[in-house]
């Protein structure tokens, strides 16, 4: 088959290792397109193998879909998207370091629960399941 015939879903999915079904996710959302044969199936560029293993790569450094669309918007609007690039990864990077700072100050008060609960257990009283869960101050 010569490299400009349009793929059917199925050698797309051969040639990625992205599941028939998430290529058709992927095309629901507009991240990849495809043409309606008389037959009915969808054909696709050549070009989208190249778009799913974007796809791929963007998802493993964290992108949504979402963000991987406004990507590969400004691309098909004939610009480099890597500005747009750059700022969402300092988005996820400013999340995570969010999430991790979250994480640490959770850790230290887990520490002081198990630290506590060791030396001065509270006290059971009727109704607890579990005194050392009872003695925890609910959160909203």
């Amino acid at each position: 088959m010569p490299p400009t015939a349009p793929l059917k879903i199925g050698e797309i999915s051969r040639q990625t290792g992205v599941a028939v079904g998430a290529l058709r996710y992927y095309e629901s959302l507009g991240l990849i397109t495809a043409q309606r044969g008389a037959n009915r199936y969808r054909y696709y560029a050549p070009t989208t193998v190249q778009q799913v293993e974007f796809i791929k790569k963007a998802q493993a450094l964290g992108f949504s879909l979402e963000d991987i669309k406004a990507v590969l918007t400004v691309h098909q609007q004939g610009h480099t998207p890597c500005a747009v690039v750059r700022s969402l990864l300092q988005q996820k990077i400013d999340h995570l370091a969010d999430q991790i700072q979250h994480m640490t100050t959770f850790k230290a008060e887990l520490e002081q629960y198990r630290d506590q609960w060791a030396t001065h257990p509270p006290p059971s009283t009727d109704g607890d399941i579990c005194p050392l869960i009872a003695s925890v101050e609910a959160r909203d």
